[in-house]
């Protein structure tokens, strides 16, 4: 298992992953992402939007057969690691940020702000926004 950034050959396994888990949203070819590779499939991936006033996580995921092995945390940690700003995201798991340094925040970009559709199914008491400083 390789975890590493992502190459434009990637792309199409990163939307096709991004579909299958329901992350997938418009214009994901002008982010960054993350993978976790096996074997020359793409089984994990995170993205990173730079917004003129804020970086933001997105599309987190990893394959059915490949959770409860670390990748969402160690896709996370790579991320990070690139990382020269604070970083936020919105989620209803805080407590698995929390784990990487976010901390909850009181801020909500502009730039971050969700149209309904993106939200349909998600309790919004559950969704916390978070920010990561850069260090």
């Amino acid at each position: 298992m390789v975890i590493r950034s992502a190459r434009q050959e990637d792309f199409s396994q990163i939307v096709a992953l991004a579909k299958e888990l329901g992350l997938d949203y418009e214009r994901m070819n002008k982010d960054s992402y993350w993978v976790a590779e096996d074997a020359g499939r793409i089984v994990g991936m995170v993205g990173l939007k730079k917004h003129a006033d804020c970086h933001e996580l997105c599309a987190l995921g990893v394959s059915l057969g490949y959770r409860g092995k670390g990748l969402g945390q160690k896709l996370v940690h790579a991320l990070l690691l690139n990382a020269d700003r604070d970083i936020y995201l919105a989620t209803i798991i805080p407590g698995f940020f929390e784990q990487g340094g976010f901390e909850k925040s009181t801020q909500f970009p502009a730039s971050m702000k969700k149209a309904p559709e993106w939200c349909e199914g998600c309790p919004k008491e559950l969704c916390t926004v978070m920010i990561r400083t850069s260090r």
